[in-house]
């Protein structure tokens, strides 16, 4: 599984508007903080904006704001916003997915892994995330994942 550039870049950017208080925030604001590109930035919000997850207001006290409380906001609602279906598998269904022998388990290895990043990603909330207070059992899986890591390959 591999997290884009724009989706790291849209949640750091849906963070920024969930702290940045009940006013708008300017994109060059966002872009400074988070040393984006402000031309990709743009970009990327229009992609949330479309997805009805932030809203914009034109003149000099404008701005982007969240379009509902940071805590109804998850994650899978921004990866999906920018880059669509989580875990996709070449466009195909994983419903209707089939391959003959000696492949046939795998469609239920893609279904496994789109239900492991639902798991996180349809339970941390961007409220979550600004808080840095995380649910319990993705506390746990990324413990579990750096203690593999570590044993490993070392500290």
């Amino acid at each position: 599984m591999r997290i884009s550039e724009r989706v790291d870049n849209a949640v750091r950017a849906m963070g920024e508007l969930a702290v940045g208080g009940a006013g708008p925030v300017k994109a060059e604001v966002i872009a400074t903080h988070q040393d984006m590109s402000l031309k990709y930035l743009l970009d990327i919000l229009r992609d949330l904006k479309r997805a009805e997850l932030v809203r914009s207001k034109r003149g000099p006290d404008g701005g982007f704001t969240l379009s509902r409380a940071a805590s109804e906001i998850t994650l899978a609602d921004v990866f999906r916003a920018v880059d669509g279906p989580l875990a996709d598998v070449h466009d195909e269904s994983l419903r209707g997915l089939e391959y003959p022998a000696p492949a046939e388990a795998l469609p239920l290895v893609w279904m496994a892994i789109r239900g492991s990043l639902r798991r996180v990603l349809e339970t941390v909330s961007v409220a979550d995330l600004v808080s840095g207070e995380l649910p319990t059992s993705v506390v746990e899986m990324a413990n579990e994942y750096q203690a593999a890591t570590e044993a490993r390959f070392g500290r």
